[in-house]
């Protein structure tokens, strides 16, 4: 447990500090009754800890998926959630982590089990002075206040997904992750440096008109099996939040992002850019209502030399949370249901 005491923080006051500022001035002895702390402000006595090397694995993984709940980082580090969250609580009253103000209509429903923590300039520094990192982004605590709920919701589902893939992986003999990491590096072409190095682009005909469009999947990964082989998949989140149809073409709308997916694969952009020789998009959606909408839509999409229909698979958030995403089958064109291996 995290206690009490008066520290002058170096870091805070700007002043030229030496290696090990992140623990200098914290006596561990001093220990005193807790009180409790606003959750969204930090205490003017922030309580005494010592920063350990678990503590910056936990900074390692805040900072790893932009923004990330308590329970999923207990997860990636292995820990209890209320022995995560006392060390979460130490690590945002020191700044190395922000609680974003914009979640607070989560708590009534979701409890303190899903606080929300995002990566803090201290945080930040800490990485560049034990790993090396350096961020282009130089501002997070900044970026953090200016995040709004919307944004927040969409990142969690990205991480909520991404942290089940991880977990599902494990229990998965022979089956091995592969990264967004390792397949832009054995691109073929130089993504690296792109802010969107797994956006694909097409060209669309409508009434005559073309137009160019971008889709930029929420999730990028690849699963190696037992045998060898590779499938690679391309994951969209949706909220319910964007129109799955619209009169105006030049609106964005699923059903645009679909056949934008349909073209850019027709034109085997996948194996010039990455080399894959084929992949498929899965789409976790909020209810069978909207998943049913989004495949009549797909089913009404006509582009020449295409996948077609098979290129998309289905699920619901509910669904994935029952189970898990290489556990579970997925809704594909018809009332089929197939698995990821």
């Amino acid at each position: 447990m995290c206690a009490r005491l008066r520290l002058a923080d170096p870091s805070v006051s700007g002043l030229a500090v030496s290696a090990g500022w992140y623990n200098c001035g914290m006596d561990i002895a001093a220990v005193e009754r807790q009180t409790r702390r606003p959750r969204f402000r930090r205490a003017s006595e922030p309580p005494a800890f010592r920063l350990t090397d678990d503590d910056v694995e936990i900074v390692r993984q805040v900072a790893r998926h932009r923004l990330i709940s308590s329970a999923n980082i207990a997860a990636l580090v292995g820990r209890s959630i209320d022995r995560t969250n006392d060390r979460l609580g130490c690590l945002f009253h020191h700044a190395y982590v922000d609680r974003p103000r914009a979640q607070l209509d989560r708590f009534p429903t979701t409890g303190s089990g899903r606080m929300i923590y995002a990566l803090a300039d201290r945080g930040a520094r800490l990485l560049r002075e034990r790993d090396g990192i350096r961020f282009a982004n130089a501002e997070w605590s900044r970026n953090n206040r200016r995040a709004g709920r919307p944004f927040i919701e969409h990142q969690i589902e990205i991480v909520d997904f991404q942290v089940a893939l991880q977990r599902a992986v494990r229990n998965h003999a022979g089956v091995r992750l592969i990264s967004p990491t390792e397949i832009t590096a054995a691109s073929r072409r130089p993504t690296q440096a792109s802010r969107t190095p797994f956006a694909l682009r097409a060209k669309l005909a409508h009434r005559g008109v073309a137009h160019e469009v971008s889709v930029v999947p929420d999730i990028v990964f690849g699963l190696e099996l037992p045998d060898g082989s590779r499938r690679y998949f391309m994951v969209e989140i949706d909220r319910g939040t964007m129109p799955i149809r619209r009169a105006d073409f030049a609106q964005t709308s699923f059903e645009k992002k679909m056949r934008g997916y349909l073209t850019a694969h027709a034109a085997k952009q996948h194996e010039r850019q990455f080399g894959w020789k084929s992949f498929r998009v899965l789409t976790l959606t909020t209810d069978q209502q909207r998943m049913q909408s989004m495949k009549g839509a797909l089913r009404d999409i006509r582009v020449p030399h295409s996948a077609g229909a098979s290129l998309f698979l289905f699920s619901t958030f509910d669904e994935l949370r029952a189970s898990d995403p290489l556990s579970q089958t997925w809704n594909a064109r018809t009332e089929d249901r197939v698995g990821l291996i």
